[in-house]
């Protein structure tokens, strides 16, 4: 018999609690230089943890403060731009965070990425198996995690990161965009700046950023 497969978006929650699961997931959750932060891909080897991470926030402070957490076996960091970066960050795993990701790691639950950390400390986790383990998956979670089940769906609900959304076409736009200053307030470009940067037409430019920019928000609104 095929299994009953479900897609779940949980909050997870430490109730300011989250040094006591690992500093570096304190660090991520509440440092007050770190605005926002989406873990993008992960790997665990043993004893150690490997987490890539895009953040949004002051990239000196972050690095101090990763400098002081013994936890933290190896990190490199790159400034994307003046207020954010990509941090990889391996650290050692505490008995906390390996209870943590127990119920997971000993099922068939795949956990769907990227992970998100909201403003509010909460974490967005996106949960995709077997009905019956994910039930078990999280009611294994053990204290001082709280999680709270956001929504359930099906694998069409296991939605892609946006970036494998958009077209290469789409990408190149807005990173032209981005780039050129049409975002910026006041706005430094038009289309026919990215259309020049991108060789097309400024009709085309302007299709272009309009689909993406639908996709985009499609994406950061939906459930």
């Amino acid at each position: 018999m095929v299994p009953d497969v479900k897609h779940v978006q949980v909050t997870i929650s430490a109730d300011g609690r989250e040094a006591d699961v690992h500093p570096m997931y304190d660090l991520w959750a509440n440092a007050p230089f770190v605005e926002r932060a989406t873990a993008l891909q992960w790997n665990v080897a043993g004893d150690t943890l490997g987490i890539l991470h895009y953040a949004v926030g002051d990239v000196d402070a972050f690095e101090a403060a990763v400098d002081r957490i013994p936890q933290v076996v190896d990190y490199e960091v790159v400034a994307d731009g003046p207020d954010a970066f990509y941090a990889y960050v391996r650290d050692e795993t505490t008995d906390a965070l390996a209870a943590l990701f127990a119920p997971v790691a000993d099922s068939s639950v795949i956990v769907v990425p990227p992970v998100r950390y909201r403003e509010d400390g909460t974490v967005s986790v996106s949960l995709f198996g077997p009905d019956a383990e994910l039930q078990a998956a999280v009611e294994a979670v053990p204290d001082p995690i709280d999680v709270t089940v956001e929504s359930v769906g099906g694998l069409g609900a296991a939605a892609a990161t946006v970036e494998t959304r958009l077209t290469e076409r789409q990408r190149e736009a807005v990173r032209a965009a981005v780039e050129l200053g049409y975002y910026d307030v006041p706005r430094e470009a038009g289309h026919e700046d990215v259309a020049a940067a991108i060789g097309c037409a400024p009709s085309t430019a302007a299709e272009h950023l309009r689909k993406a920019e639908s996709t985009v928000l499609s994406s950061l609104f939906e459930r």
